[in-house]
């Protein structure tokens, strides 16, 4: 039961097929730019090398955010469409957890960030539950940095604490002032979200997918456009 994943959630744009037992062929790349250009041609050439056609696919993954407002919407856009020619389930899982899943088998907490600008940032907090799966112990959410190391020093045991995503350097500075020993910052190769992690959950979640129409980009915050919009608007 082969399954597509597509991540354009972030700079990094990833595309994988996967089926129960392997991995069939994975495509990732860091250019950081042309995601809507790159990704069909992506897919495309991915699923040629497999000798596959796109009926063959059984459901498609799509990280459905947060991360950037334009990412997101071309990976969801296009999953969307995709499942809906071929009548299959689409299923979305949080780009924070596609990361998270790096760090599989880590004995502390996991935590998974990206970059928000003014000093806020997309997070959340996992534990691995051996290599199976990531067990949330705290949601995902868009937070102040300093507000965030201080919930996660008032609410984890003394653990070490593991940092993962390519925007965590931005903000290692401050992580490493305030939680000292603690803090754990993972090496280049775990940072970016790899579509093969993707499609390894969406298998164990499709089976819970809906309409394919009602899958919506999770932004956890508004547009800035949107935002000045309302305001305009006295709302």
């Amino acid at each position: 039961m082969p399954i597509l994943a597509i991540d354009t959630s972030n700079l990094v744009l990833s595309v994988a097929v996967v089926d129960e037992q392997r991995i069939l062929g994975e495509w990732t790349t860091n250019k950081q730019k042309d995601h809507s250009v790159r990704l069909m041609d992506g897919i495309a050439q991915l699923l040629e090398q497999l000798e596959l056609e796109p009926e063959q696919l059984a459901g498609i993954a799509v990280a459905h955010g947060p991360g950037s407002y334009t990412g997101v919407r071309i990976g969801v856009a296009a999953a969307k469409s995709m499942a809906w020619s071929l009548g299959i389930p689409l299923v979305g899982i949080s780009s924070l957890e596609v990361v998270a899943a790096n760090a599989l088998g880590f004995t502390g907490a996991i935590v998974p960030l990206f970059d928000a600008r003014r000093g806020r940032v997309y997070t959340a907090c996992y534990r691995s539950q051996q290599l199976d799966a990531l067990e949330p112990l705290l949601p995902e959410r868009i937070v102040p940095l300093a507000d965030w190391l201080t919930l996660l020093l008032e609410t984890l045991d003394e653990e070490p604490i593991l940092f993962l995503g390519d925007d965590v350097v931005l903000h290692q500075a401050t992580i490493r002032s305030r939680l000292r020993e603690r803090a754990r910052f993972a090496p280049p190769a775990f940072n970016h979200a790899r579509a093969a992690h993707l499609g390894w959950i969406g298998l164990r979640r499709l089976h819970a997918a809906g309409d394919p129409h009602l899958l919506n980009p999770e932004y956890l915050q508004m547009a800035e456009a949107e935002a000045k919009w309302l305001a305009k608007q006295g709302k």
